[in-house]
């Protein structure tokens, strides 16, 4: 019997590749004759350009960069073993978690960093970049990054302007005569999660502004500044881009990257998901278990959960999910084509305890699972 193991972290407690050792744990107690094959999964945000550079056998490469406030900072991003693709993501040189709660000002901050980044990989030849754009500390619409790859923002009096969420009011023209040549000659997909559009009030400013620093009256001005790098962009490169599913993803770096870049905006878990090869995988599998921290109604919209039951459902292969907190109703997980759900908590127990407990209760909780699926089929 062959068991496929493919989870996402438990934020603040296991990393992906903990959880699948973890699991293997409860598998070798249950079923030692299990064969197991483990590979740690993420859904485009924190952690995936890690996970995807060791699949790829590549290595991480340290670049010095601009930070969301244009102060040096090491970042870095890894290479396919294969040196044909980067894997980057935005939030190591852009992202929230460089500021300081007292620092974070979406007018100030900017995402040249990020560009910077791009850069280095263009200098190394790669062929095609993923970008993950989750944890953004920016509401620029990716003009700081733009600008990192020659693009030039200018006023109505042709004035350069900085690249940052409060000049985007002030943008008049796009200078694109500088820009990176290489930039046509490379692929680039985008790991978007989120479906809001640049701007309104569902857009980047009104529901993200404010956890990255935004009082109201800044958000206004960073919604405005949005409306208004749209009309500009639109004329330049002859599309609207900023009512797609996703351009208002990382304060408007989804619709930049669709604008500066040429780039593909795709769900997060379906480019980690193809570059694992996990659908092979699924088809090869007696049982798929995966698992994150907390499974609910947003785990059902795009996370790596969904993504493994779509590809189980389709395959007809039983697909059992362990987690912390367990938030979805039996017809939700039969909905969605999850066989098996159930959380690692087996009693009452506060949050630092169950962190620190993790691996075991993931273990154990592996453990009860594999022994009933293999006892129902007769095999244990």
């Amino acid at each position: 019997m062959h068991i496929l193991v493919a989870p996402d972290k438990f934020r603040g407690s296991l990393e992906a590749a903990e959880v699948c050792d973890a699991v293997n744990d409860g598998i070798k107690k249950a079923y030692p004759q299990a064969r197991v094959t483990a590979i740690p999964l993420a859904d485009g945000g924190e952690g995936t350009a890690k996970i995807l550079t060791q699949v790829t056998g590549g290595w991480e490469v340290p670049v010095t960069v601009m930070d969301p406030l244009n102060r040096q900072t090491k970042a870095t991003y890894g290479i396919s073993g294969d040196h044909e693709v980067a894997f980057i993501e935005m939030a190591a040189a852009s992202g929230l978690s460089l500021l300081k709660a007292e620092e974070r000002n979406p007018l100030l901050t900017s995402t040249f960093g990020t560009g910077q980044l791009i850069v280095d990989a263009l200098d190394r030849g790669v062929k095609k970049i993923i970008l993950g754009i989750g944890g953004s500390a920016t509401t620029d619409g990716g003009i700081g990054m733009a600008e990192a790859l020659g693009y030039a923002f200018k006023d109505a009096e042709g004035h350069t302007l900085l690249p940052n969420g409060g000049s985007l009011g002030k943008i008049a023209f796009i200078d694109k005569h500088n820009a990176d040549p290489r930039l046509g000659l490379v692929s680039i997909v985008v790991a978007c999660d989120v479906t809001n559009p640049l701007y309104g009030k569902d857009g980047a400013a009104f529901v993200y502004g404010p956890q990255k620093g935004a009082d109201p009256e800044m958000v206004a001005k960073l919604d405005q500044g949005l409306e208004n790098l749209s009309q500009v962009a639109t004329r330049v490169f002859g599309r609207d881009v900023s009512q797609m599913p996703g351009a208002g993803a990382a304060g408007g770096l989804g619709a930049g990257c669709l604008w500066f870049l040429n780039a593909e905006l795709k769900e997060g878990i379906s480019i980690v998901m193809e570059q694992c090869n996990v659908a092979t995988l699924v088809a090869n599998a007696d049982l798929v278990i995966t698992g994150e921290g907390k499974i609910d109604e947003q785990t059902l919209a795009g996370k790596v959960v969904k993504g493994l039951a779509a590809l189980c459902k389709g395959r007809r292969v039983p697909l059992a999910v362990v987690c912390g907190t367990l938030q979805i109703t039996p017809e939700q997980a039969r909905a969605v084509g999850i066989t098996y759900a159930t959380s690692v908590l087996n009693r009452p127990m506060d949050l630092n305890s169950a962190q620190n407990e993790a691996f075991q209760l993931v273990s154990d909780a592996t453990f009860q699972l594999v022994r009933l699926f293999f006892f129902n089929r007769g095999v244990v």
